[in-house]
């Protein structure tokens, strides 16, 4: 890998098949793409970073879970509800620390936002 930056312009990344090697529960991801929700992966590792891109339907719920790592969410566009009753609106962001639990529930206009966390990350349901 060279020293040089390493870009990552979303219109070339491909939507993957998460049945195909899943990082959350199989579950999870099966009822995710059954709805509608969508992530594209970033950077895997780059600069000590890990992060994606999602775009998830109104209404979609994540489930209380946690994950090893901290990470960093950042809404883009859209709304929605965290587990605690905290709304999140357009360019709002929540830092949780490794093994916080925590769920959220899309907005009426959906949501689409960043996740960066600090190492690649396991996910555990509560």
């Amino acid at each position: 890998m060279s020293d040089g930056p390493r870009y990552f312009v979303l219109d070339e990344i491909e939507w993957p098949d998460e049945r195909a090697a899943p990082t959350a529960p199989v579950e999870l991801v099966e009822e995710a793409e059954r709805l509608g929700a969508r992530r594209k992966f970033l950077a895997q590792g780059e600069g000590g970073f890990y992060a994606h891109y999602s775009e998830f339907p109104a209404g979609y719920s994540v489930p209380l879970h946690s994950h090893d790592h901290d990470e960093l969410i950042m809404l883009l566009d859209g709304s929605c509800t965290m587990s605690d009753g905290q709304v999140l609106q357009r360019h709002d962001s929540v830092v949780l620390t490794g093994g916080a639990e925590y769920g959220f529930t899309a907005g009426d206009d959906g949501m689409v936002f960043v996740t960066i966390r600090s190492a690649r990350s396991g996910t555990s349901l509560a």
